[in-house]
């Protein structure tokens, strides 16, 4: 419940008439008598969602009235519990829209979100404005000292009065008017915002017809594209603002006015036009504003962090310009040094932004002996798939075996039981790897559902990961690149969080924590990626079925950390903006490129184009959840850092370390603060310089 209620987020919806008996064939509204309950997709139609959600309000509001209306004294069990527990078909049927929203989406969906995300605010808003039950709460709160409570009921209770407190609910009169009237706007603006910048990126394809223009890019870019253009009954090869299409060109390609013309339309998406999010920028950080103030806050960033490991705007602001002043004049170097070599093979001037990619890469080639098509033919995507899981088994003992009988959502997503050593099943595991037009950019991890336990039964979760890989083309099998390898083993590590959660309340298990804490699980991951005892149990040439050399695994590992200064800088610059938009004392009215480059300016290492901005497409904070959070990926870095040498000290398959990963970070979730989980793990807090150190900087 706590999830609909306490989360400012572009969920909303609609009441349309709908009579008992049609309600009750409701496939979203009826028992699903499927394997582990998982969600009949087949059955689920576009005309369900709107009644189903109705249907699913009204069934909330009632259970929270009769939270209200019990005679007896609040107790922790018919007034905390009960509360996280009301709510269960909302949070069902808004996790299957919400969830395929994101992944296989279509206007008429987007209109649905657009006409339930009002709805849902407005009873959020009504349960957190509530006085009588805010009452009933605080009488609770109030006794927490003398009640037999165990460390998730503690963690219960205090998110639940923290959660009514900063959702209103100690403001009177016209106050609480402001907060349901800045709320439903800031729902209907965030959701505005990923619908345009879905909008834009699919908006745009540059066809390429003539040969010559493709001619030098590595063959696996040139499938891709031909395949592409094949699809959309073009000729020759088409190029996309999807990043397994805009990527591999802008790395490969030497022609300079077609990178810079796709360079300044990925740059640009919503900034201007008919999907303009330059507006939306603006509206959505002074609403926040308005909404920080009104709960008493002096910026948005100070009202966010109050809940976050990094607990206020100085520490965050620190910590970005303490990684900053250690690795600004190195990234600098860095770009010099490409710069250099670019111009000893004839460039003349300055390298701009769309420079950067073929000649860093051509610079990668010529000091490391490696480049991606080097290393692809070993990731052949099934073979990454199996060693993921793999590891998983190795560090954790589970296995994952295909679930055909389980229905998916599309017909390129797979489904996967996933076992414990006992045998015991942990989890329903949905995979979906390609990008289409229906899918947002990017790769994450949620869930249908989470784990949560009730009346002594426990429900394990439906954990999905999307990603958007290089597809398969009628020669090649898909095959990854480096990256996309780590950004699997990144987002299987958010799934691992979700797959192996233990606890009794759904709102404080698996990913449900602090937000800069919650990446620490996927970060750790990504380290494999680079181990030799790992790539040697299973990476394998694709044709000839020989394993990997050791003298290119050990390239990897010398290119490990290449621009590892400027590519921490430009994920500095990132979370920069995020803070700068976000501390604003006073509502903003200028202009929102200017202020953008305002807040780069310190970070600029590559020159910004003129009229382009990522802000405009920048989802993460403007309509993601990140608001105020997006250092947490540098934080939890210094999180990861620390946390691997400790497999480093006891080996990289060591079950020791593993467990303790496993029972003391991965199971608890949110039960207690992160610094206290990550102690009991590791011994001792984490330092900022084991990152910097990670970085080997030279």
């Amino acid at each position: 419940m706590k999830k609909v209620l306490f989360i400012m987020s572009a969920l909303t919806l609609g009441l349309v008439g709908c009579g008992n008996d049609d309600i009750k064939n409701n496939p979203l509204v009826a028992e699903w008598n499927t394997p582990y309950q998982t969600p009949p997709f087949s059955e689920i139609k576009l005309e369900h969602y709107e009644p189903a959600i109705d249907y699913a309000i009204a069934e909330n509001r009632a259970e929270i009235d009769a939270i209200i209306n019990n005679p007896e004294a609040p107790t922790f069990e018919n007034t905390i519990v009960a509360m996280e527990q009301a709510g269960s078909l909302l949070g069902r049927v808004s996790g299957v829209f919400f969830v395929l929203n994101n992944c296989s989406t279509s206007a008429e969906m987007q209109q649905i979100a657009l006409n339930i995300t009002p709805k849902l605010t407005e009873l959020s808003n009504d349960v957190s404005l509530n006085p009588e039950l805010f009452a009933r709460v605080k009488a609770v709160y109030d006794q927490r000292e003398s009640l037999d409570l165990d460390v998730e009921d503690r963690q219960l209770l205090e998110d639940t009065y923290k959660g009514f407190a900063r959702s209103g609910a100690l403001l009177e009169g016209a106050d609480q008017e402001l907060y349901r009237q800045y709320t439903t706007e800031l729902s209907q603006l965030t959701l505005a915002f990923g619908q345009n910048a879905l909008a834009a990126t699919n908006a745009f394809t540059l066809n390429i017809t003539d040969e010559a223009k493709v001619a030098e890019l590595p063959d696996f870019v040139k499938e891709g594209l031909a395949a592409e253009a094949q699809a959309r009954g073009e000729e020759g090869w088409t190029v996309t603002l999807q990043a397994p299409s805009y990527g591999p060109f802008m790395t490969y390609s030497s022609q300079r006015d077609i990178k810079e013309q796709l360079y300044r339309a990925y740059n640009t998406r919503g900034v201007g036009g008919e999907f303009d999010n330059m507006e939306n920028i603006r509206k959505i950080a002074n609403v926040r504003l308005q909404i920080a103030n009104l709960l008493g806050y002096e910026t948005y960033a100070d009202y966010v962090l109050e809940e976050k490991m990094a607990e206020n705007t100085k520490t965050v602001n620190d910590f970005l310009q303490e990684l900053c002043d250690a690795t600004l004049n190195y990234a600098h170097k860095d770009v010099a040094t490409v710069t250099k070599y670019a111009q000893s093979l004839g460039f003349e001037g300055e390298l701009m932004p769309w420079d950067w990619g073929y000649y860093n890469e051509k610079y990668k080639e010529f000091a490391y002996s490696i480049n991606d098509e080097q290393v692809k033919p070993y990731l052949q995507l099934e073979n990454v798939k199996d060693a993921v899981f793999m590891l998983a088994t190795k560090l954790y003992g589970l296995t994952f075996t295909p679930a055909p009988e389980i229905e998916t959502y599309d017909p390129e997503a797979t489904v996967y039981e996933v076992k414990d050593a006992n045998g015991e099943v942990l989890a329903i595991l949905y995979l979906d790897f390609f990008p289409r037009e229906s899918k947002r950019a990017g790769a994450w991890m949620t869930e249908f559902r989470g784990v949560s336990v009730k009346d002594g039964v426990e429900q394990r979760p439906l954990v999905q990961l999307v990603m958007n890989f290089t597809k398969p083309t009628a020669n090649t099998p898909s095959l990854l690149t480096f990256d996309e390898f780590t950004t699997f083993l990144h987002e299987f590590g958010h799934g691992l969080h979700g797959i192996l959660a233990k606890g009794k309340y759904e709102s404080i298990n698996g990913t449900a924590v602090k937000r800069d804490f919650v990446e620490l699980p996927s970060q750790i991951m990504e380290n494999w990626a680079t181990e030799k005892e790992y790539l040697d149990l299973w990476a394998k040439h694709y044709q000839t079925g020989e394993s990997m050399p050791a003298e290119l695994i050990e390239k990897l590992v010398n290119a490990k950390n290449y621009l590892a200064a400027y590519f921490n800088v430009r994920q500095l610059s990132f979370g920069m903006l995020d803070m700068a938009w976000h501390t604003i004392t006073t509502p903003y009215e200028g202009d929102v490129m200017a202020f953008e480059l305002a807040a780069l300016e310190p970070t600029k290492v590559l020159p910004i184009a003129d009229g382009c901005a990522m802000g405009p497409s920048f989802t993460h904070i403007f309509s993601g959840g990140y608001a105020t959070g997006y250092y947490g990926y540098k934080w939890a870095e210094v999180l990861a850092a620390d946390a691997y040498s400790y497999f480093q000290e006891k080996g990289i398959f060591s079950k020791e370390v593993a467990d303790k990963f496993r029972y003391e970070l991965l199971e608890k979730g949110g039960h207690e603060h992160p610094m206290t989980l990550y102690v009991n793990f590791r011994g001792h807090k984490p330092q900022t310089q084991a990152l910097i150190d990670q970085m080997n900087l030279k």
